[in-house]
């Protein structure tokens, strides 16, 4: 098998080599990296041509911030692996969990993966969720997304979510920002997939941090969960 990882990036200058440099020590994994530049500002795009790209196998450039879904969509278009992988480009989450994620669909018990920040875990703030908030949302989020997808899933809007790559050839992709979770979830739903979730190392950051994410993608979240189920 060969993995392939898709890496979203919008202004993330301060990690993204970082994090990459933690993909490329893993070992026994053959793997290529797919890195979209999503419109960054903030000096990333000069960081990529004198330090990245000699590290990775392809380099996408969006002239304008598109959001994740769409830099996502983008990198499917190169990727070359049997499976897939999703990767944010800052520290949140650890590629070491890599072998542990992969290794379902190498065994063929799944076709999806999807890598839990809570599971096994005592309580949410456990998994460094950072912020009560967040943990609140968090668990309506996926509980909403459980009901509305017949599913029991503990974290459906993890970044690590893992694909054979038949999974993706089913699906087309159609939203551009961060609700693309709710989509693909929904979706994996609608053509009778199972997900495989796995516990992983997580140690989030705070919006003074870089976080992105805001309190409308959680709106929107639910909206596209009802849409793609329903109409």
């Amino acid at each position: 098998m060969f993995l392939s990882v898709i890496i979203p990036c919008f202004n993330e200058v301060s990690t993204l080599e970082k994090i990459i440099d933690k993909i490329l020590i893993q070992k026994k994994i053959i793997k290529e990296i797919i890195l979209i530049n999503d419109g960054s500002f903030d000096g990333t795009e000069f960081l990529i041509e004198k330090n990245i790209k000699k590290k990775v196998d392809v380099v996408i450039h969006h002239n304008k911030n598109r959001g994740k879904g769409a830099a996502i969509k983008s990198g499917l278009k190169k990727v070359k692996g049997n499976i897939i992988l999703i990767q944010d480009a800052d520290l949140e989450y650890n590629p070491k969990d890599y072998h542990k994620l992969i290794k379902p669909i190498l065994e063929k018990k799944t076709l999806v993966v999807y890598g839990s920040r809570v599971l096994n875990k005592n309580r949410y703030l456990q998994a460094n969720f950072i912020s009560w908030h967040r943990v609140f949302f968090n668990q309506i989020l996926t509980a909403f997304s459980n009901l509305i997808n017949k599913q029991k899933l503990t974290d459906a809007h993890t970044c690590y979510k893992i694909f054979h790559k038949s999974v993706l050839e089913k699906i087309r992709l159609q939203e551009d920002d961060f609700s693309f979770c709710a989509e693909i979830t929904t979706k994996i739903s609608l053509n009778n997939f199972k997900i495989y979730e796995v516990p992983i190392d997580y140690k989030g950051r705070s919006y003074d941090s870089g976080k992105k994410i805001r309190f409308y993608d959680g709106l929107k979240a639910i909206y596209v969960l009802l849409k793609y189920r329903y109409f």
